[in-house]
């Protein structure tokens, strides 16, 4: 399929005009910003004795930011900080998307809570099969497009396939919609292939959206980061909540961050683990097919997954049954464990196999 590039539309237009009207809340932190000083601070109704977290977060995460920015080659400009990505995809809503009258686009199946958060913002959700290769489809969601449409969200790697999306489609439909294109890169540390984030300036209706609850093993604390172009960035940082992001998260983050090689290190272990787990599940009689995987969990085919589901369950391995999702018909979803827990989660679906 060869299209005419054809994005012209200015990002703001895509706005809801309630947002673009918006004066944003000024907090006490906002308006004084170097917190490096030896001051006395009266300015915040905070408590003032000393217990480590008596003081209000700074509502930039400035310093986070900066190690972010070392370690990504991003502009700190082009960041956004959000309480999880949870926190991010529903403020992409609140931004763009004018209750019952815009709708979005999503690439069934995918990551349940674009669903869930278009449901709770009263936006329609169009959904769009994906191809038996599990791909978008790029003609049906250009097809689903109309004066409306506001956000098309692309899962890649895809939860729960765990396949990369195939780059050239995703081009042809950012250069191609006047809409804006979230990619949801969650697991994109367990790949070899690149990440968008080095596209986002050249975009302007490109946002990409990481975590670090996966690879870096920081579920706990809550971070999720959105990467755009400026403007983008601002719209965002008018409507978030003054300090989303807590002072715990942003100080054991910037921690966690300092050692990179334990983290890679991590990551080849689990990348490592997948390769034998996805091996062992092979011969499994009841096993019928173990997708590919660019992520750090498998989709694996059984004979009847809610019977697995239950009996898993029952030796103490909790897994995923996908099988309400299109597509994924008996199929679970198991995440890499340690050794340890993948092997006892062979040696269980070996006993289950007799």
């Amino acid at each position: 399929m060869k299209l005419k590039t054809k994005q012209n539309k200015d990002i703001l237009d895509l706005v809801r005009p309630t947002v673009l009207k918006l004066k944003p809340y000024a907090s006490a932190k906002e308006e004084f910003k170097d917190f490096n000083q030896d001051l006395i601070f009266l300015d915040a109704n905070e408590n003032p004795y000393e217990n480590g977290w008596n003081r209000y977060p700074d509502p930039n995460q400035t310093e986070l930011k900066r190690d972010l920015s070392k370690i990504k080659g991003i502009d700190s400009k082009n960041m956004f900080l959000g309480n999880g990505s949870d926190e991010i995809l529903d403020m992409i809503f609140r931004v763009f998307c004018e209750p019952s009258l815009d709708n979005i686009i999503i690439n069934t199946p995918t990551f349940g809570m674009y669903k869930v958060l278009s449901d709770i913002n009263n936006v329609t959700c169009k959904k769009v099969l994906l191809k038996d290769d599990f791909q978008i489809d790029v003609k049906s969601i250009l097809e689903s497009v109309d004066e409306h449409t506001k956000v098309l969200f692309i899962c890649s790697p895809n939860n729960p396939t765990g396949n990369l999306i195939n780059k050239e489609d995703v081009l042809t439909l950012i250069q191609n919609l006047n809409i804006m294109v979230v990619i949801d890169e969650a697991y994109i540390d367990f790949t070899t292939s690149k990440s968008w984030l080095n596209e986002v300036n050249t975009y302007k209706n490109l946002i990409v959206i990481q975590t670090l609850s996966k690879a870096y093993g920081m579920a706990g604390l809550r971070l999720g980061v959105c990467y755009a172009n400026e403007p983008v960035i601002n719209l965002l940082k008018k409507i978030k909540m003054p300090y989303n992001v807590n002072i715990l998260t942003q100080i054991n983050t910037r921690k966690c961050l300092v050692d990179q090689i334990t983290v890679q290190n991590k990551i080849k272990k689990i990348i490592q683990s997948k390769s034998k787990l996805k091996t062992d599940l092979k011969k499994i009689d009841f096993v019928t097919k173990v997708y590919k995987s660019d992520t750090n969990f498998l989709l694996v085919k059984v004979d009847d997954a809610n019977k697995r589901y239950k009996q898993l369950l029952n030796n103490g391995i909790v897994v995923r049954n996908r099988s309400n999702e299109a597509l994924c018909e008996n199929c679970l979803r198991i995440t890499v464990g340690t050794n340890q827990e993948n092997e006892k989660l062979i040696n269980v679906l070996k006993e289950l196999n007799e």
